[in-house]
């Protein structure tokens, strides 16, 4: 039976022949990302930036497009609208949630903006009315902020505990440093496109953590097995081979994974698109990572490897006395 075949079995690529350079170039691409940032700033959305939220409450169906071509003229700057689905809601309750990021000297929308959103979506469904507004001042938007920064810290804390914990220290110190590389860069070129940045970009980046990091430890993971099969050939060959054989497994995860992913940024509608895009770009840094990252921070620090028990080249298990009287 014919199977499809991303890669081809047995492949004996030499991924770290020009490690060197991968590795600097992706140093500088943090570097610039980090300038950018620095120089340009993020897109925040109203989760950072403060505004107001209102939820909406009509008879007919939610045209999030009708909506907001009724709101463009009112130049009121970011607004997120999304339908709310819920099963225990009647067939003519039709619920959406629109949010208006503060004007400028304003923490939040004054009544009166309220006032003329209500009569323009009134124009769209005379049946719509508001249930509820609710407004986010900077101070709150300000506790969010750091709020994004602990979780991601922590995040990275997490991850460096848990593979210095399963393997060792120069692991641990590799995967961090790849997962370091995807912030940064996703942080990058959020700042360059001026893409909206919300709190649903900081799910993105927490699941971006936890995708690389699954890819990362996979390739370390036969890297550990195959420091205890090839005991005598130097680390960079033993890299090579460990990514080699994780090469289709990882090709295979990243396509199917992008597939989905590309299908939602295209059909999926505004509102997601920003989380979707940042998944995007997150799975393909990530990937790249996981070896020329991840792998070239190992190869640079080594690995303590002490077979004075077992000197032979066959495979055996790192505490094993093969056989030897104690």
């Amino acid at each position: 039976m014919y199977r499809l075949k991303l890669v081809p079995q047995d492949t004996t690529i030499d991924f770290f022949r020009h490690w060197r350079y991968t590795f600097g170039a992706s140093l500088v691409a943090m570097v610039l990302s980090i300038v950018v940032f620095a120089i340009v700033g993020l897109n925040f959305g109203i989760d950072f930036r403060g505004g107001t939220s209102i939820r909406t409450e009509a008879e007919q169906p939610v045209d999030v497009g009708a909506y907001r071509d009724a709101l463009g003229p009112m130049g009121l700057g970011d607004i997120a609208i999304t339908e709310v689905f819920d099963p225990t809601f009647a067939d003519d309750q039709n619920v959406a949630m629109i949010r208006i990021q503060a004007q400028d000297g304003d923490e939040s929308v004054s009544p009166e903006v309220v006032a003329q959103v209500e009569t323009a979506l009134q124009g769209v469904d005379p049946t719509l009315r508001f249930t509820s507004v609710e407004s986010v001042g900077p101070k709150v938007s300000g506790e969010l902020v750091r709020g994004a920064i602990i979780a991601v810290t922590l995040a990275l804390a997490a991850v460096l505990v848990y593979v210095w914990l399963r393997f060792e220290w120069q692991f641990s110190v590799g995967a961090v440093a790849a997962l370091v590389h995807d912030i940064v860069l996703t942080i990058g070129i959020f700042s360059i496109l001026q893409i909206r940045f919300d709190l649903a970009i900081i799910a993105a980046l927490l699941t971006i953590v936890g995708y690389s990091l699954n890819d990362t430890v996979v390739v370390f993971d036969r890297v550990r097995e195959n420091l205890i099969k090839y005991k005598k050939r130097p680390l960079k060959e033993v890299l090579n081979i460990s990514v080699n054989e994780t090469l289709s497994r990882t090709v295979m995860t990243s396509v199917t994974t992008l597939l989905a992913l590309i299908a939602l940024f295209v059909l999926g509608g505004d509102v997601i698109r920003g989380f979707v895009f940042a998944m995007i770009w997150g799975v393909i840094v990530g990937t790249y990572s996981s070896v020329f990252v991840a792998s070239a921070v190992l190869l640079r620090l080594g690995v303590t490897r002490d077979w004075s028990k077992d000197k032979d080249d066959t495979p055996g298990t790192q505490f094993a006395t093969s056989g030897k009287g104690a």
